[in-house]
């Protein structure tokens, strides 16, 4: 009986045991098959909310953007939201055209890549301007477009138009984003192509279905009506194939490191080539132009390398300033004089266009080596007024660097050197007599900007925003340092004042940055005050106001006898600047003592306020003759 009992209590713990192994593995199955649906709906939910502007902000990111300029607009908000929260500065301008502007500005600064994000159609369109000049002055940057929804350009989308084509003239590289996927690469690669080569503008456009969520997407490109019909089912499978195909693949990791730049260096016959010439020369001639200043070597050893070599030089576009403010192998003036004189001219990133009479100006018979990033700015005009001795296609800085290391025991004639600067003490001495000189009436611009290079700190930077008074200031004022001076290029564009300066102040926020202004210039981008107040970006603005647009009156009046066109208004811009948040001052003949002025208009952009000095201004015969063809 007990035995009965001792088999039955087993049994019954053995079904006991086995129903709680059962039920335990039931469980256990249930708790693990509930965690991956809660897993799978949660990362579903998770990727519902995210898109593709996520993916620009994190690939800017990893390139060390610090900086979105923007005027904001619906087809780029994800990618401007996105970089707030990726920590990057989204800047907002008042004119899309300075938002490039102030990207051109950081890339040439900061020696990486300047970035401007703007929307479709004539968000794009008025930023042209912007991008050519970039181009020509050779400025790494990345320029963002929003676009129509793939599937909707060309059937009358809000601001579709053909922008790629747009773009293609002026720009290294351009291409269109057709998948969130394609994100990633597409903006690496592109970032790399501004920085390669001959550094340049690239474009990136991003139709508005790739930026948004998966969600919204989805929502409006099938619509919230059911469909009936085969014609109607077949077109709702289509929409939704499109939208999946969109985001397929959209989330999977991706390498988003930078890609290094591929940039030529000189060779070693280059370089030795280049001593031999050189060693030869008893009166050489550097010719620095904005090419010297570009990555990989570094600006201040590219300094030490120009003056281990001991050529006296003149500085153009972003070399002035390299050599400092006071040294004896830079030349200011007479640089046609110069080159008839010499026995060796080196180009070293100056090119033979306007700027150089297309090469007429180069000496007859004396060797010239040309030293360019860029195969046909090495060679240009070389077909009609003059031919390189050595063409060296490859990067300035490292020509400099190379050749200074090869040449350790080389000097040049010291009677040269003497000659150009007893040549440049005399045209500095005309200059100064010329500044006492009264004028019809208001301030001699001489006079002012003497006054202005008296008070200019150490770390100032210039940036020349105009025609006549900028043409003055670029003999009168001294770049403190390298990158110290920022003009427009080879573009020749007004309007770059406001955008340069913004983006030479964010760069170096304890630099002084003080735009220089003509009258005609200030009007293109003074409502950037604003923007410089919004964002505590405070500058200092000088404008040089003779009521015309002096630099083409000057030939068009003796010409053609007529001034149609040329004459402005003494413009109260120092009230313009008061409404947009800034201080201004005006300043004439009969104010008071210029500089005090000077000096508080520094004191209160030190206290974080955008200054502009209205400085009226008196003719001059200082570039009488000037053109401006």
């Amino acid at each position: 009986m007990e035995e009965e009992i001792a088999q039955e209590h087993g049994l019954l713990f053995s079904i006991i045991f086995i129903f709680c192994v059962f039920f335990g593995v039931f469980i256990g199955f249930f708790v693990s098959w509930f965690n991956l649906i809660y897993i799978a709906l949660h990362k579903v939910n998770e990727e519902s909310r995210k898109h593709g502007g996520e993916l620009v902000a994190e690939v800017l990111q990893s390139h060390g953007v610090k900086f979105v300029f923007t005027l904001v607009g619906g087809h780029i908000s994800p990618i401007l939201v996105a970089a707030e929260a990726a920590g990057i500065q989204v800047v907002d301008t008042r004119h899309e055209v300075t938002g490039v502007f102030a990207a051109d500005a950081v890339a040439r600064l900061s020696r990486t890549i300047g970035v401007a994000a703007v929307t479709a159609g004539p968000g794009l369109t008025n930023t042209v301007t912007a991008v050519k000049n970039a181009q020509l002055a050779e400025s790494p940057l990345l320029l963002i477009g929003g676009a129509a929804a793939g599937m909707l350009k060309g059937r009358g989308a809000l601001q579709d138009i053909d922008q790629m084509s747009l773009f293609r003239s002026i720009c290294k590289y351009c291409v269109s984003v057709t998948s969130v996927r394609d994100i990633v690469p597409s903006l690496r690669y592109a970032i790399q192509e501004a920085q390669s080569g001959t550094p340049g503008p690239v474009f990136v456009e991003f139709p508005i279905d790739i930026l948004y969520p998966y969600a919204l997407v989805k929502k409006e490109v099938l619509g919230s009506r059911r469909s009936s019909g085969l014609r109607a089912r077949l077109v709702s499978w289509y929409l939704k194939n499109y939208v999946d195909n969109l985001f397929a693949g959209a989330w999977e990791p991706r390498d988003i490191t930078p890609l290094p730049p591929i940039i030529r260096h000189p060779t070693g016959k280059d370089i030795q080539r280049s001593a031999e010439l050189l060693s030869r020369a008893k009166r050489p001639l550097l010719l620095l132009g904005s090419q010297a200043t570009l990555p990989p070597t570094s600006i201040h050893s590219i300094r030490r390398s120009v003056e281990a070599l001991g050529v006296p030089c003149f500085l153009g576009g972003m070399s002035r300033g390299l050599l400092g403010k006071n040294s004896p192998l830079q030349v200011r003036h007479q640089r046609r004089e110069a080159l008839k004189e010499a026995d060796l001219v080196i180009l070293a990133g100056t090119v033979c266009d306007f700027r150089l009479s297309y090469g007429r100006v180069l000496p007859r018979g004396v060797p010239v080596i040309a030293v360019n990033r860029d195969k046909d700015q090495l060679y240009r005009n070389s077909d009609m007024f003059w031919k390189p001795s050595l063409a060296v296609c490859g990067d300035v800085g490292s020509f400099l660097q190379e050749l200074s290391m090869f040449l350790v025991d080389y000097k040049c004639s010291p009677d040269w050197l003497q000659q150009l600067q007893e040549r440049d003490a005399a045209r500095e001495k005309q200059n100064h007599e010329m500044s006492l000189e009264p004028t019809d009436k208001y301030l001699n611009p001489l006079k002012l900007l003497y006054e202005v290079e008296k008070i200019l700190p150490d770390n100032a930077i210039l940036v020349a925003d105009g025609g006549d008074f900028v043409g003055t200031a670029a003999y009168i004022l001294r770049p403190r340092g390298p990158l110290g001076w920022l003009d427009p290029g080879a573009f020749g564009t007004l309007g770059v004042g406001g955008g340069f300066a913004l983006g030479a102040k964010l760069c170096h926020p304890d630099a002084e940055v003080w735009i220089l202004y003509g009258d005609g210039s200030c009007g293109f981008s003074v409502a950037e005050i604003d923007t410089m107040t919004r964002h505590k970006v405070p500058v200092i603005a000088l404008v040089g106001n003779d009521a015309a647009w002096t630099q083409i009156a000057r030939e068009q009046v003796p010409m053609f006898g007529s001034s149609v066109g040329c004459k402005l208004a003494y413009t109260d811009y120092q009230e313009v600047s008061k409404g947009y948040g800034g201080k201004g001052f005006l300043v004439s003949d009969d104010s008071s003592d210029l500089s005090s002025i000077l000096k508080s208009a520094q004191s209160l952009c030190q206290e974080g306020h955008t200054v502009l000095v209205n400085a009226l201004i008196g003719s001059s015969k200082f570039r009488e003759g000037s053109i401006s063809v």
